[in-house]
């Protein structure tokens, strides 16, 4: 029976999830499987990928054949360094503490730059974020500033109508006194 480590689909439909198996080769993709290794969640950014080191180790030491998507997560997470390493240390080659070293180094520069990844992306979506809100402010501030000016305008152009009738009234006023007083004087 060949075994092969491959990836189980789940999920809805444009959501894909899937489950890290190591199944017959002859089993259905969906299908019976021997025994879950991990999962898989392309959907986030980055992927998610929760991998049993040891129990994919395991696997391969017993002749599982990845596929190439299960070799990239496989690589990704350091399930296949561990089997080189314990091929190293059947030969006689490294001590089990050099490889449990050389595998902690690996896995802790791994971390580093999944977890500067996290920060670049968090960084670049505040920056995309302040920059949409300046955007936001300059287009209010303009908007506010043609309102004032727009009010201003109206203003204006009522002030010299109230100014010309206010002339008119004074100019009719005038000579209505004067005769007045000229009657009263007679």
């Amino acid at each position: 029976m060949s075994v092969k480590i491959r990836l189980q689909r789940h999920g809805k439909k444009g959501k894909p999830f899937y489950w890290v198996v190591a199944a017959d080769a002859r089993s259905k993709r969906d299908g019976k499987y021997l025994e879950k290794i991990g999962t898989y969640n392309p959907n986030t950014n980055p992927a998610t990928i929760d991998l049993n080191l040891d129990s994919a180790v395991k696997w391969l030491h017993n002749g599982a054949q990845p596929t190439d998507t299960a070799k990239a997560i496989l690589s990704y997470k350091g399930a296949l360094l561990k089997h080189h390493l314990d091929g190293g240390i059947r030969k006689g080659a490294l001590t089990q503490e050099q490889a449990d070293a050389k595998l902690a180094d690996w896995l802790d520069a791994k971390s580093g730059k999944v977890d500067a990844k996290k920060e670049g992306l968090t960084k670049a979506q505040a920056d995309v974020k302040a920059k949409a809100f300046k955007a936001e402010q300059d287009v209010n501030a303009k908007r506010l500033a043609a309102a004032a000016q727009a009010e201003a305008d109206a203003i204006a152009a009522a002030t010299p109508a109230v100014e010309e009738e206010v002339a008119e009234v004074e100019a009719e006023e005038a000579p209505a006194a004067e005769e007045n007083n000229e009657t009263t004087e007679a």
